[in-house]
Parts: C-alpha cells; sequence; structure tokens
C-alpha cells in the first residue's frame, strides 16, 4: 500500500471517529466502523495496475471517506438496538475523557446530555443533525453521502433540530463555572451532605446511572426530583464515597469528574447545569467497566 494512501487516511482519521462516536455513542463501535472505512479505502486506492480499468479514481478522499464511514455507522445501528434491549439499567453513552486543561479540546465535542437527546432521534435524523448542526455540512453533501434528495434531507434536519432544541437549552455555562459546580456537588455528595446537596440540585433534577448490570448503580431506572436525588447520594456516601480519588478531566468536551477506587476507574460523573449555572439540573454516572475501558 503507497504511504500517501495511509497518510490520506491518516489525515482524516480524527474527523471520521468524531463524526462516528457522535452518531453511535460507543467507542468500541466507532473504532470498528473506522477500520472498516480503511479497508474499504485501501481496497479502492489500491495501485493503478492492480486495478480494473473500469474503476474511477477518488478525486475528494475526504467526501469518499466520511460516506462510507457514515454508512457503515448507520449499518451497525440495527445491532447496537438489538444489544440495548438487554442491557440492564440506563444506557449512556461512553465517555471521551480528556486533560481538564487542554485549551485544545475541539470544537466538535458532543456533550453527554446532548448526545443522549440525540439517542431519542431515529439513526438517520442523528446522522443528519451530527453532519449539519455539529461539522457544518451543507443539506446537499449529506443527501450525496446519504444517497437521499436534498428535500428529504432538509426535513429530517428541520424535525431533528425541533426535537433537540425542546429538550437542550441553547446557553451553555461557562466552563470555569462547570468546574466550580462540578467540585461543589462531588465535595457535597461525597460527604453526605444533605443540606449542600439540596441546595446545589435544581427541584426537577434527573439522574441517570449506567453500571450495565456489572458495577454499582443507583437503580434500573433513572431517578427524578432533588429530594429522591439527594437522599440517594447522602446514603451512598458512607459506603462508596470514602477510598475514593477525584480528578477533574474534560469529558465530552465539559469539565467533569473521573473517581478511581485504588487506581482502577470507578465511575465517570458528568453534571448538566440549568442555563444560570447555578444548579445541577442532570447527572450522569457512567459506572459499567466495559465503558471505562479507555479511561485513565
Amino acid at each position: 500500500m503507497p504511504d500517501s494512501v495511509t497518510q490520506t487516511f491518516n489525515a482524516h482519521r480524527e474527523l471520521l471517529f468524531s463524526i462516528v462516536y457522535n452518531m453511535l455513542g460507543s467507542i468500541a463501535d466507532t473504532e470498528d466502523v473506522v477500520q472498516e472505512t480503511w479497508l474499504s479505502w485501501t481496497a479502492r486506492s489500491r495501485r493503478p495496475e492492480d486495478q480494473a480499468s473500469s474503476v474511477e479514481p477518488i478525486e475528494n478522499p475526504r467526501a469518499y471517506l466520511v460516506r462510507i464511514a457514515v454508512n457503515r455507522a448507520l449499518a451497525h445501528q440495527a445491532a447496537i438496538s438489538r444489544r440495548r434491549e438487554t442491557y440492564v439499567g440506563p444506557w449512556l453513552p461512553e465517555p471521551l475523557v480528556s486533560d481538564v486543561a487542554d485549551t485544545a479540546v475541539r470544537a466538535e465535542s458532543v456533550s453527554m446530555a446532548l448526545l443522549v437527546v440525540l439517542e431519542t432521534l431515529t439513526p438517520l435524523e442523528r446522522g443528519v443533525f451530527v453532519l449539519h448542526e455539529v461539522f457544518g455540512y451543507a443539506h446537499t453533501e449529506i443527501a450525496e453521502i446519504l444517497g437521499r434528495s436534498p428535500a428529504a434531507i432538509r426535513q429530517l434536519a428541520h424535525r431533528a433540530r425541533e426535537h433537540v432544541q425542546a429538550r437542550r437549552p441553547r446557553y451553555e455555562p461557562a466552563p470555569h463555572v462547570r468546574q466550580q459546580v462540578t467540585e461543589r456537588f462531588l465535595a457535597a455528595a461525597l460527604g453526605g451532605d444533605l443540606d449542600a446537596l439540596l441546595e446545589i440540585l435544581a427541584p426537577d433534577v434527573t439522574l441517570w446511572s449506567d453500571g450495565g448490570g456489572k458495577s454499582q448503580a443507583a437503580g434500573l431506572r433513572p431517578v427524578h426530583g432533588r429530594d429522591k436525588v439527594a437522599r440517594l447520594f447522602a446514603a451512598l456516601a458512607p459506603r462508596s464515597g470514602k477510598g475514593l480519588d477525584v480528578v477533574y478531566r474534560r469529558v465530552n468536551g465539559d469539565p467533569s469528574a473521573l473517581l478511581f477506587a485504588g487506581g482502577t476507574p470507578y465511575a465517570v460523573m458528568v453534571l448538566d447545569l440549568t442555563p444560570d449555572g447555578d444548579q445541577v439540573c442532570g447527572i450522569y454516572t457512567v459506572a459499567n467497566p466495559d465503558k471505562l475501558a479507555h479511561v485513565n
């Protein structure tokens, strides 16, 4: 395989990973799709003397790679949906962790809260939303990628955008505000401080706890309401709050908390804040060890 073929693919690998991850919410499945895209790319990019005369050269490698990756991701959706039908408890996306001090976090990072909302879209709606709203692809470009008419793509984009806007605030608190609130919440939660928890939690807060049946979780369903969530953390603190080390990192672009027990990843906790940034309206806790394999 010529070096140029590998170099071209590697130049677009992060873009492909980002698009597919935002469509699937799973690092393992994303890596599978990227690998399949690589195999398709190498098969299509063989030396001219090794190709049939009817094979046309690839004029736009980026467009070709994105089209292959997006359609492979859509093909994976059926298997992913079947796995989730038997998943124990709430399912949350696999966290993408980076250094909290890293100022070069890519702009296309999609928050955990938004990924949860995207789970409620159809696969096609989600693909169109990710390509258009996150990566800036025009409707005509998406139509070529998905093999549909521009009118159909515009309709999908409109439905997806309305659905997301109805569930996600347009204003996002500044990173330093999110960092401060996350630290305050962790201190209250791990210390079992009920009064502090009641103060920092919004009245309609919801807790999603993803243990996958393999780790301690808050229950098989999301927990709603300030009183229930606060009392749950206050009750768990004496048993699970001690002996945990907290490290603050970026998870899907947002300052968040990583909890370690004896150097082993215990949980990733991401908070969703009210638009004013004063209170916590959503808590996403990923404790399934399979989803923490990339955490260090």
